[in-house]
């Protein structure tokens, strides 16, 4: 809802507009920042900045569609508009548009290095949340799946059995005695394949709960499973890409301890790499997580 609270908008340029926005933005004001870069708009429809900014104020209201359809018309006029592809990316996460909101987050990640544009890790923990919220949904998925696959066997056996017992009833060569016995031992042996059955996927359902990569194997930086590890002269193990692209446009320290570092200080960790390698080759299903 529109604060109570009226803001003189009269006679000011669309720049006017957009800096009185900010400033109701800045005072969490989201909503009558809101206005006023619509107002802006108006006069000035083909400034994406505009469309962003506005985009933001309802990414912070939750209002994912709206800002979803700010982003988009954002990146309409402008398509490297860093910011259209990150805060759509982020709406689109929310409405769980995972593959698209991948997409966008990555194009973003992207043109940060392209543009030299520093976000911190802001657009990395966004992109690993998406990624993360869509191995999840996946994952739940298959477990659907293996339940459903699980319930098919099940009733395969039952039908198998009945089946059976019916045939042995028809049988008239078979004396009532060995009619009784043929029934248990068909029955036993329904009972053991189900057993069986329901063992083995008992096995998967406790391994999938096991399914987390350990934190010590993730960057530190784009929190992603190590794939060319270095160790800093600190002890703190880092991605390759990440770090240097750190040194490059952040500065000349390590993240963690705020130590001076430089690119040659770098030294490959073999033994982290041997770790991940060993934990992928366990783990295949890591490589889509």
């Amino acid at each position: 809802m529109a604060s109570k609270h009226i803001y003189s908008t009269t006679n000011l340029s669309d720049l006017q507009l957009k800096e009185q926005g900010k400033c109701l933005f800045s005072a969490r004001k989201y909503d009558d920042a809101i206005n006023c870069y619509s107002k802006a708009i108006i006069k000035n429809p083909t400034n994406a900045t505009y469309f962003t900014n506005r985009a933001l104020c309802n990414l912070k209201l939750k209002r994912w569609d709206l800002c979803c359809q700010d982003c988009r018309r954002a990146l309409d006029i402008d398509a490297n508009l860093l910011k259209g592809h990150f805060f759509l990316g982020q709406g689109l996460m929310e409405i769980d548009s995972f593959d698209e909101a991948i997409k966008h987050l990555q194009r973003a990640y992207d043109l940060s290095k392209e543009q030299k544009q520093n976000f911190g890790d802001d657009i990395t923990l966004q992109l690993r949340l998406a990624r993360k919220k869509r191995w999840n949904v996946l994952e739940e998925k298959r477990i659907h799946q293996e339940i459903e696959l699980q319930s098919y066997l099940n009733r395969l056996i039952k039908g198998d059995m009945e089946n059976r017992l019916g045939q042995l009833k028809l049988n008239d060569n078979v004396h009532e005695e060995q009619l009784k016995e043929k029934q248990q031992e068909i029955e036993q042996e329904c009972d053991d394949h189900i057993k069986e059955l329901n063992n083995i996927f008992s096995k998967v359902y406790e391994r999938r709960k096991k399914r987390d990569v350990p934190d010590f194997l993730c960057g530190k930086i784009s929190l992603e499973i190590l794939t060319e590890p270095v160790i800093t002269p600190s002890g703190i193990t880092y991605e390759r890409k990440d770090i240097e692209e750190h040194l490059q446009r952040v500065g000349q320290f390590d993240p963690v301890t705020r130590v001076k570092l430089t690119q040659d200080q770098l030294i490959p960790n073999f033994s982290m790499k041997e770790v991940v390698d060993s934990f992928i080759a366990e783990n295949e299903w890591s490589l889509d997580y």
